[in-house]
């Protein structure tokens, strides 16, 4: 029966008024919607979503449970594995993860694994008062956690359940990391959403501390020898943009998708009673096709540019969630696939006014699988435009790795970690994009909770040869 019951579609903001606000996109599913969808799970033996989740998260488990309406008991099934379900529900790739394995898939839609987590992660919001927190006994031992991100929060969260004082050090004044500087309101509220999502690990016990720049106000080595941790979590992220190294970037007008998202997000620059600075012009363009060009292309369409995405591959290629893609399209944006810029051009004041462009065409996969982008010889042409947002990938920001001896990186500035997170530096653990670069929420978060079980062994390892 659960196969014949067609997928169950999520409400959302009409497209044309969606494009002028800042309020979230997707509605989610109510009870009567979450409990039917939660019905079309063939509770498989084998669970082939589960090992496609980056925490395994027990997902026939919590669906089950949604369908029999015991919501306390989804919500203990998920936070068995996941410290951020409500976050996850709304920005994980699930198409290529949980649900791009589910078995409805095959001959249909797959069950929506990602809104019905969402819907839980919700309700747990909600009834976190109803929900005492019971806190571990503490061992003795303390861990710093470098980052307040996906990665951070969720290797915070372990370690906490397993008994040791920990305490986050965040560069910036809100914590959160990415989902907080990168992730535009309208994909994840951040008061109602993320702020509580946090809360949620406070209440575990772990303290946080903002504004503090490991690498400047404090290194790894002052928080193991002078403040006197037994080891320490680097989940810092990769800030750091990218550029494409062609003439004219130094205009004004040309941003970096991360300041742009950085002022529209953490500032509040969206918001009108905020008295941020930010510079939407009259037409963007957003070089990249990733996720981040997504949420820059959207975020300067609702400040009221005429917003152009120009992507350098054909849209079988797009990186970006199908869902961010279908989303923008409705709201207007206009895709120039197979064009890639070749210089900014500017004009006698040094603002933007164009970008020259040459057409592409698929030559042969590269490394990745996908198909490298060749040259059209002679197929220069021009965009108008005053605005460019590189959204081209970040890295890791150098000043760790400048100040920790002894930790090796990769020419790009990654930290070198194993899967586990363990690093060339004793005690010194990482995770996250500030070992693999730019990635996605939930795998910081799966290298989060791999780094504290390791985290976990060390300490206790150390123990037992002290004591031998």
């Amino acid at each position: 029966m659960a196969n014949k019951i067609p997928r169950v579609p999520v409400r959302e903001q009409d497209p044309t008024r969606r494009a002028t606000n800042f309020e979230e996109v997707c509605y989610g599913y109510n009870a009567d919607e979450a409990a039917l969808e939660a019905s079309r799970c063939l509770n498989c033996r084998v669970a082939r979503c589960v090992a496609k989740c980056p925490v395994n998260v027990n997902i026939p488990g919590f669906i089950h449970a949604i369908a029999e309406g015991d919501l306390a008991a989804a919500a203990a099934i998920i936070a068995a594995d996941s410290t951020l379900p409500s976050v996850c529900g709304r920005v994980c790739p699930q198409e290529s993860q949980c649900e791009g394995s589910c078995v409805l898939g095959i001959k249909g839609e797959p069950v929506a694994i990602g809104k019905l987590e969402r819907y839980v992660g919700d309700w747990a919001i909600e009834h976190a008062d109803e929900a005492p927190v019971k806190l571990p006994e503490r061992n003795g031992k303390r861990v710093a956690v470098v980052g307040s991100g996906p990665a951070g929060l969720a290797c915070a969260s372990d370690l906490a359940k397993a008994g040791y004082e920990v305490k986050i050090f965040e560069a910036l004044h809100e914590v959160g990391g990415v989902l907080v500087y990168g992730i535009p309101e309208f994909r994840l509220p951040k008061e109602r959403i993320v702020a509580r999502e946090v809360e949620a690990v406070k209440r575990l016990g772990v303290e946080i501390e903002t504004d503090v720049v490991i690498g400047r106000t404090l290194t790894i080595d002052d928080l193991l020898d002078r403040e006197g941790y037994d080891a320490v979590f680097i989940g810092s992220g990769a800030g750091l943009p990218r550029f494409m190294g062609i003439e004219g970037e130094n205009l004004n007008g040309v941003f970096s998708a991360n300041e742009f998202l950085t002022r529209a997000n953490l500032m509040h620059a969206y918001d009108e009673s905020y008295d941020t600075p930010i510079y939407a012009g009259r037409k963007v363009v957003v070089v990249g096709g990733g996720n981040v060009a997504m949420d820059a292309v959207r975020t300067a369409k609702r400040l009221g540019a005429e917003s152009v995405i120009v992507y350098r591959r054909s849209e079988a290629e797009l990186p970006a969630r199908v869902e961010e893609v279908h989303h923008a399209k409705q709201e207007g944006i206009e895709f120039r696939m197979l064009t890639n810029p070749v210089r900014v051009l500017g004009d006698e004041r040094g603002w933007v006014r164009g970008v020259e462009c040459v057409e592409m065409e698929l030559g042969e996969p590269d490394e990745s699988g996908r198909r490298s982008p060749v040259v059209k010889e002679g197929s220069n042409f021009e965009i108008d435009c005053d605005v460019v947002i590189m959204a081209l990938g970040t890295s890791p920001n150098p000043l760790i790795k400048h100040t920790t001896k002894g930790l090796d990186t990769t020419r790009r500035g990654c930290i070198v970690a194993d899967e586990n997170g363990v690093t060339s530096r004793p005690g010194v653990f990482a995770g996250g994009d500030a070992v693999t670069g730019a990635a996605t929420v939930i795998l910081a978060m799966g290298a989060g909770r791999k780094a504290a079980a390791a985290i976990d062994a060390y300490l206790n390892k150390k123990d037992d040869a002290t004591n031998v």
